[in-house]
C-alpha cells in the first residue's frame, strides 16, 4: 500500500465520479458510510454502486461500516448543526475503540483502493480521519483524495 485515494459522490454527475475512478486506476472502493441504501445515494446505492463499479471500472466493491460513524454521533453533527472539531474528536476516540487498526487488515489496500463517502470534499468528511488514523497506526502512505 503505497497510495489510499478517497472519493464523495455529492455534487458528481454518474459520468464525473466513474470517470474520476476509472482514470486513477481504482481497483477497489471501500465504502465507509453508515447508510449506503438511501434513496438519496442515487447512483451509488450499494446494488446499483457494485453494478456499475465492475462494469465501467472492472473495481470491486465492499462496505466497510466498521469505518463509518456511529449514528448518534452523524445526527449530532449534521442536524444539530455540530462543531467539526468535537465530530473529529469523536469519530477519532470511535476509530481507536473499535480498534480499526487491528480489525482491517492492511491488505484488504493492495489494490488501488478508494474510500468512499457523500461528502463531495475531504476536509469535513470522516474518509480523510478514517485513513489519517490508519496511517498513524501503520506506518506511512500517501493519501490522495479524488
Amino acid at each position: 500500500m503505497e497510495t489510499v485515494y478517497t472519493i464523495g459522490f455529492a455534487k458528481k454527475t454518474a459520468a464525473q465520479f466513474f470517470g474520476t475512478l476509472r482514470k486513477a486506476g481504482i481497483g477497489r472502493v471501500l465504502d465507509v458510510r453508515l447508510n449506503n441504501t438511501s434513496q438519496l445515494a442515487g447512483f451509488t446505492k450499494r446494488a446499483d454502486l457494485e453494478f456499475f463499479l465492475k462494469a465501467l471500472c472492472d473495481a470491486d466493491y465492499i462496505h466497510e461500516p466498521r469505518l463509518a460513524p456511529t449514528r448518534q454521533l452523524l445526527r449530532a453533527f449534521k442536524k444539530s448543526k455540530g462543531d467539526w472539531n468535537e465530530y473529529e474528536r469523536g469519530f477519532l476516540q470511535l476509530m481507536a475503540d473499535r480498534r480499526v487498526e487491528a480489525q482491517i487488515d492492511p491488505r484488504l489496500f493492495g489494490v488501488p483502493t478508494a474510500l468512499l463517502c457523500s461528502e463531495p470534499t475531504a476536509e469535513r468528511c470522516h474518509r480523510r480521519l478514517v485513513l489519517e488514523y490508519l496511517r498513524s497506526k501503520w506506518g506511512d502512505f500517501l493519501i490522495v483524495h479524488l
